[in-house]
């Protein structure tokens, strides 16, 4: 059980990361007034979203899809 928990760990802390660089984009890309800029920052939200989405049960609660749906999230190229 503790490989479980360490691997959880290892997630929350790759997601956590992962959502600070999509933040920090987006933030940045708010002050573009490009067309380009305009739809990057729909897709980062849009991408902030989802996994906004999946934690909302709160890390305790994460069941075995949800984690393999981070995952996916993770290695999802912005």
């Amino acid at each position: 059980m503790v490989t479980g928990m360490s691997n959880q760990g290892e997630l929350k802390d790759r997601v956590e990361a992962r959502k600070h660089q999509l933040l920090s984009k987006y933030n940045e890309l708010k002050a573009d007034t490009r067309k380009e800029a305009g739809e990057a920052r729909v897709r980062m939200k849009a991408r902030l979203d989802e996994v906004e989405e999946h934690l909302k049960i709160g890390w305790t609660n994460m069941t075995e899809a949800t984690k393999a749906k981070l995952h996916k999230w993770l290695d999802h190229k912005d």
